[in-house]
């Protein structure tokens, strides 16, 4: 089976080093580590960053579809590590990848994938949101990684988004955030909060990070629940990115929902305790991890 990715392509700028990044590239890129035919579609600039991230692409096997601009610049985010490796964001704007062009290429591409992932952050310049608006009504199986960076998202939008999921990823504060915008309302519980989301989107596939609470899937109905991993944090750089690869490359597989969220669970746990959002990851390290679980 094959996935699309869409969405922002940049580097990370870290305290001490300059990482190549972005959620859809880092989903990517881990479910290319898994094994899954990925594609990642973005745009960067008419420069060094650009040149040097479509090098790193075709180095490590990527399958891409790199838009060139020469008028913006590749994108850059300003990255802090706090005490407790969680991370912050400060995003250029405008990018390169805010300006992705809607071609036929790019509509065949996403019509003969099994799955197509997008992230809302993309949307918060008009060019790239009207490319995946009509790319969204092309695609398969669709899954919105939602990733809200203040200020550059809108809520309305974001409902829309979510609207054409077949599956949604969010964390705890998105879940709250959505839900006091839907109702007004989030002191509910998270199952609530998920059947609030579903009922207003006709989504029956949702998933939302806890950070040390683990994780809670809803599916057809049902609810799942993981806990963690037990491990040392050493960054919390796309381990969100890394969760979301795991759960599609079970899904592929058509593990069970309990089966693929421990799996998804396991990497993510391992990815943050490593440094970056695009560390290696070897099988033997999960299969260990989960029978300790």
């Amino acid at each position: 089976m094959s996935v699309i990715c869409f969405g922002e392509v940049l580097w990370d700028v870290l305290p001490n080093e300059k990482k190549i990044g972005g959620a859809p590239l880092n989903v990517a890129l881990r479910l290319n580590s898994l094994n899954v035919n990925s594609t990642i579609i973005s745009k960067v600039g008419n420069d060094h960053y650009g040149e040097r991230l479509i090098e790193y692409l075709s180095e490590n096997g990527q399958n891409h579809i790199i838009q060139k601009d020469k008028e913006h610049e590749t994108g850059i985010v300003d990255v802090q590590i706090d005490r407790a490796g969680n991370a912050s964001y400060t995003i250029k704007f405008p990018s390169a990848w805010d300006y992705i062009e809607y071609t036929p290429n790019l509509k065949n591409k996403v019509s003969r994938a099994d799955y197509f992932i997008y992230g809302s952050l993309v949307n918060r310049n008009k060019e790239s949101r009207k490319t995946l608006f009509k790319l969204l009504e092309v695609a398969n199986y669709k899954v919105l990684d939602v990733n809200l960076r203040k200020p550059h998202y809108d809520m309305a939008t974001l409902v829309d988004l979510m609207s054409y999921a077949d599956f949604i990823k969010l964390n705890r504060d998105e879940l709250e955030e959505v839900c006091n915008y839907l109702k007004g309302d989030t002191t509910t519980s998270v199952t609530e909060m998920l059947r609030l989301i579903s009922e207003y989107t006709q989504t029956d596939h949702i998933c939302v990070t806890q950070g040390a609470c683990g994780v809670t899937l809803y599916h057809q109905g049902d609810f799942y629940h993981n806990t963690g991993f037990l491990v040392k944090v050493k960054d919390t750089v796309g381990a969100g990115d890394s969760f979301l690869a795991g759960y599609v490359s079970q899904l592929i597989q058509r593990k069970r929902p309990n089966m693929a969220l421990d799996f998804a669970c396991a990497l993510a746990g391992l990815v943050a305790s490593k440094a970056g959002a695009n560390s290696t990851v070897l099988q033997e390290e999960i299969n260990d991890l989960l029978w300790q679980g």
